[in-house]
């Protein structure tokens, strides 16, 4: 279960979340820092590193715009999923609930039979 976020952090993520799906770019450390109203790209810096560190966020060592949000912030709703997925017996009722774990960007790692 990954840490809890910060507000800020918290931020961060939906900025760099909003400003991938806009772009199909991730934001530079400036745009953050502009966007956020933050007072230096050194205090994004750190606070990308602390994400990382927490494993919400990963990033291509050396590339330019690599961020990526990883983060489930929600383990117990993934958990709540595989334990429906595993109570279901009907494959179109198993393919609608993967149909809402993708809406919701939960990652369930279920094959097209519905095994993990």
């Amino acid at each position: 279960m990954p840490e809890k976020l910060t507000k800020k952090q918290k931020q961060i993520i939906d900025f760099i979340s909003n400003f991938l799906e806009a772009n199909n770019y991730s934001p530079s450390y400036r745009e953050i820092m502009v966007g956020l109203g933050l007072s230096s790209v050194s205090a994004v810096a750190e606070h990308i590193d602390n994400l990382i560190g927490k494993g919400v966020l990963k990033k291509v060592p050396g590339a330019a715009r690599s961020l990526e949000v990883t983060l489930d912030l929600y383990p117990e709703t993934v958990a709540l999923f595989n334990r429906t997925i595993d109570a279901l017996e009907h494959k179109e009722d198993i393919e609608t609930l993967q149909k809402a774990a993708t809406i919701l960007g939960l990652d369930l790692n279920i094959n097209e039979k519905g095994v993990r």
